[in-house]
């Protein structure tokens, strides 16, 4: 062989009874799926764990990379280059391959699990993904609030037309308002309040063949599902908290299953822990505090200033990230507040609000006369700002990679939540339409690729100018 061999690992959600079916599934979905790119596929066991071997071929047929995968916790993944030509380049598409490989794995495994979430003390909330209505006003008031300041400024056209010159004042005035109360409209809006005194989010997972997952939704409605997420609540309440197969059993076994140790996962998260331990080296007030109950995995953070911020946690990201990722989550949310990033998206937009009803319909009414003018126009000045709200995105990444000093965890963070948008961001012309669209984050590889080239980022200066420059020369590097 002609290098040394490059290790990795990934940490995995599933237990040892699915790492069998997990290299099935990328010897049938990756290997055989495209069988001209690959050779010497070989299947055995290695030290009690499942093991897969490859080479990568060229479309000479030349071998380039020879790949080992052990399915052991977590999953080890060697690669070694069979060809001086081999680039570094290559190395990293096979190694984010496999990587994607486990996440969509994982992602059928989630499907068919069995998930109970409760806090000690409040009422039992069954997990679900947000309905629309939620989902909206979650967006609207999290993170940089830009949906929000969108809306009004759609609803700025209307109100122009009823109160005439003072409309945009008024409205800005209103906006403001909202703004200023957004984490009490979060707070309301979330399941759970996590205090010092009660700092806790217990976790259950019981992981179903995806055959007894059919059944079950058929069988079962949300009513029957949330009786049964009550009887496990006081089945572990009356344990202290904790349970174990035996315990759990006397729920399942109601519901025609047979629990199996290895198909069983608990955990308690103590979120006020993590938030705090952010707090602590941001140097900054604690803020409110909550949690929602849903398996889609994010944190935000909303506020016009740290006092009076309040920070979203949903319980998907518990289950999806250690608690390293976690933080290193929490302190790219922190980055908004303590950038009061919120704050200067409504400076930015509220500009362009007052320079088009003050300045553009003044001089250049013909922006307003014409509907195809005004619609090229406001698409083009909503792209630039999301554009430029990239660049508070990828500060607050910085920022966390400077206090919290794990660029690399964040990385590994939003691979594991992101990795849908990676796939999709796979194709070139992808990659360019994630730039101008109208979403405030970066696409999902420039951050990786940016967190992990990060070197010494206690020594990044000017984090806002610094995030603005990369992001440019990455959307430039798109084309």
């Amino acid at each position: 062989m002609s290098g040394k061999p490059v290790s990795y690992s990934i940490e995995t959600e599933i237990s040892s009874s699915y790492k069998e079916r997990l290299l099935d599934y990328i010897q049938r979905k990756y290997l055989l799926a495209t069988p001209s790119q690959f050779s010497n596929i070989s299947r055995t066991t290695a030290e009690g764990h499942p093991f897969l071997a490859f080479d990568t071929v060229d479309p000479a047929k030349r071998q380039k990379l020879h790949v080992e995968i052990k399915g052991s916790e977590p999953v080890n993944v060697e690669i070694t280059k069979l060809d001086v030509e081999a680039s570094e380049q290559w190395v990293n598409e096979v190694r984010e391959d496999i990587v994607l490989l486990v996440d969509l794995f994982e992602e059928g495994v989630r499907e068919s699990t069995l998930y109970f979430a409760w806090r000690e003390g409040e009422k039992i909330v069954p997990e679900e993904h947000f309905g629309k209505e939620k989902k909206t006003i979650n967006r609207m008031f999290l993170e940089t609030q830009i949906l929000l300041f969108v809306v009004f400024i759609t609803l700025g056209m209307f109100l122009f037309a009823i109160l005439g010159w003072v409309a945009p004042l008024v409205l800005l005035g209103i906006q403001l308002v909202f703004l200023f109360f957004s984490n009490k409209v979060i707070e309301r809006t979330a399941d759970w309040h996590i205090t010092e005194q009660n700092p806790t989010i217990h976790l259950l997972e019981y992981r179903l063949p995806l055959e007894e997952h059919e059944s079950f939704k058929q069988a079962y409605s949300r009513d029957q599902l949330i009786a049964m997420k009550k009887e496990m609540y006081e089945q572990a309440m009356s344990k202290n908290g904790e349970i174990d197969c035996q315990t759990a059993q006397k729920v399942l076994g109601k519901y025609g299953f047979e629990c199996k140790p290895e198909n069983l996962i608990s955990k308690k998260v103590n979120v006020y822990q993590l938030v705090k331990k952010v707090v602590d080296k941001f140097k900054l007030p604690t803020p409110e505090i909550v949690v929602s109950n849903t398996l889609v995995p994010n944190a935000s953070a909303s506020g016009i200033s740290p006092s009076r911020g309040v920070v979203l946690i949903t319980t998907g990201l518990l289950v999806q990230l250690n608690e390293e990722e976690i933080v290193s989550v929490l302190g790219h949310e922190f980055g908004h507040l303590k950038g009061h990033d919120p704050l200067a998206l409504f400076g930015l937009t509220g500009a362009e609000f007052l320079f088009r009803y003050y300045i553009l319909l003044s001089f250049f009414p013909i922006f307003f006369d014409s509907i195809l003018l005004f619609l090229v126009y406001f698409w083009a000045i909503m792209t630039l700002i999301f554009f430029i709200a990239k660049f508070f995105e990828a500060r607050a990444d910085l920022t966390s990679a400077i206090v919290i000093g794990q660029p690399k965890t964040l990385a590994k963070a939003l691979e594991k939540i992101g990795f849908k948008r990676l796939l999709i961001e796979r194709l070139p012309l992808n990659r360019l339409q994630e730039w101008i669209s109208l979403d405030p984050h970066p696409p999902i590889y420039f951050r990786i690729q940016r967190l992990d080239a990060l070197k010494e980022p206690a020594q990044a200066k000017h984090p806002l100018f610094r995030s603005a420059k990369e992001v440019i020369a990455g959307f430039l590097a798109s084309f």
